[in-house]
């Protein structure tokens, strides 16, 4: 089983989002909804998305992602939920208010 068929809509806050087809269903700037492709690269601010030839870098604050995951489910996350370093998203270490 390979690392990507553990992902699921309970554990995908917690879990490594590169390689992931993903949609901006939301956002504040009107020019970034509809963006989809693959994710390339995570930054503690930014999601970079492969779309076609180009890598388009999105804020994820203030933006609304979908991904698929291998099994073809869809699951909508809150971007604001995914501000931080993803390193430590995914081991867990959120600070809890």
């Amino acid at each position: 089983m390979s690392r990507e068929a553990w992902v699921s809509p309970g554990n995908i806050l917690r879990h490594e989002l590169l390689g992931l087809p993903t949609t901006v269903t939301g956002s504040t700037d009107p020019a970034l909804v509809n963006t989809s492709g693959l994710v390339v690269d995570e930054t503690k601010n930014m999601l970079h998305i492969l779309s076609g030839k180009r890598v388009k870098k999105i804020p994820k604050s203030n933006a609304r992602f979908t991904f698929t995951l291998n099994d073809g489910t869809l699951v909508e996350v809150d971007g604001d939920k995914l501000v931080g370093r993803p390193e430590d998203r995914v081991r867990g270490r959120r600070r809890r208010w």
